[in-house]
């Protein structure tokens, strides 16, 4: 059985994180040391699996999810958890269906989950576990504290992370716009955005079991992960000629594939990034190594980065010059000259690129 995460999977979770009552119910059942095997769906599917039992089609409440689990035999819920549509259910799924698991209840469980595309819940009477099953995936419920304390860990590497981000970001600035970047340093802006983008999916899965009581944590990840992927994309569309969405995706998506390991080596990647990109510096090259090809920015992301600049200015700029390189070497009387831009964006662009190109960050 495969313990990874799907769409289907998300939304289960979504409907036993803490704060549910569906989630109050089965802490009761575990704080009984009960056992109990619940169905999330009562459609003609689910009902041609089922022998027994009897009918309750009755309003959900969490005692009563609980009194019934006193009972043998699965529960049967409808498909929006609102209601208790059987109780006391036998149920009789294919057994040519593969399982691993070893406990009748949980080979049940997930031979139905197999066979049919709702949630299934099996409750360890022994070990006083909840696993989640649906189609080919697994995951057990863990406790809240063990889990805010992963949170908590997760979010001090992301702060280091984000701070190693963030300082190659700023000399990717500086050297964009002196026209000394080069495929490395992209390269390397990407791989630590990677590396962030990871940690971030990790403390959202850890928010997602955590429900309710992930309020708090759910704000410090916000106010860590706030523009990132605005930089990230912008850095592939500005230095690696990705002109639309799915293009970016791929690329995106391709990172995301890479095993850690060859994450890790920039080398790697960079042959990866490389194949992926449109770049004609980088398709051209023939040599061994492309991490010191030059590379020329489209401008986008640090022109947006002049405080309060108006879109239209921004469009006309990168319209009429196509580049950073031709806007930084322009004089504040040219940039003007531009319909739309004016004086006042014009010292104001200069002077942002100007103090931009003074940066010296440590990394």
């Amino acid at each position: 059985m495969e313990v990874k995460r799907s769409v289907k999977l998300v939304e289960t979770l979504r409907r036993v994180a803490p704060g549910t009552g569906l989630r109050e119910g089965l802490d009761r059942i575990l704080q009984a040391h009960m056992g109990a095997l619940v169905l999330i769906g009562d459609g003609p599917d689910v009902l041609s699996i089922c022998s027994g039992g009897f009918l309750i089609d009755s309003e959900f409440s969490p005692q009563r999810i609980y009194e019934l689990a006193k009972m043998d035999g699965a529960i049967v819920l409808s498909s929006d958890g609102a209601r208790i549509a059987r109780a006391n259910v036998h149920l009789v799924p294919d057994s040519s269906v593969a399982t691993s698991e070893t406990g009748t209840r949980h080979r049940t469980a997930e031979r139905v989950a197999r066979s049919i595309s709702v949630p299934v819940l099996a409750i360890s009477e022994e070990l006083s576990v909840v696993s989640v099953y649906r189609g080919g995936f697994k995951h057990q419920l863990r406790s809240v504290p063990s889990i805010i304390d992963r949170a908590h860990q997760a979010l001090s590497t992301l702060e280091r992370y984000k701070e190693r981000l963030d300082g190659v970001l700023g000399n990717l600035d500086r050297l964009e716009v002196s026209h000394e970047a080069r495929f490395k340093d992209v390269a390397l802006v990407l791989q630590r955005g990677e590396l962030v983008r990871r940690i971030s999916e990790e403390i959202a899965w850890y928010l997602l079991e955590l429900g309710s009581e992930g309020r708090l944590l759910a704000l410090q990840l916000d106010e860590l992960y706030i523009d990132f992927e605005g930089d990230y994309l912008s850095v592939i569309q500005d230095f690696l000629e990705i002109s639309t969405k799915e293009q970016a995706s791929e690329l995106v998506s391709y990172l995301a594939s890479v095993p850690m390991e060859d994450l890790l080596d920039l080398s790697s990647i960079a042959n990866g990034i490389r194949e992926h990109s449109c770049c004609s510096g980088l398709s051209d090259f023939t040599g061994a190594s492309p991490l010191e090809v030059s590379m020329a920015s489209r401008g986008s992301r640090l022109i947006s980065s002049v405080p309060q600049i108006p879109n239209e200015v921004r469009f006309a700029l990168l319209d009429t010059f196509g580049g950073l390189k031709p806007i930084v070497e322009a004089t504040a009387e040219q940039l003007a000259e531009v319909d739309g831009v004016g004086t006042r964006w014009a010292r104001a662009v200069k002077e942002h690129l100007s103090q931009t190109d003074g940066k010296i960050i440590e990394v």
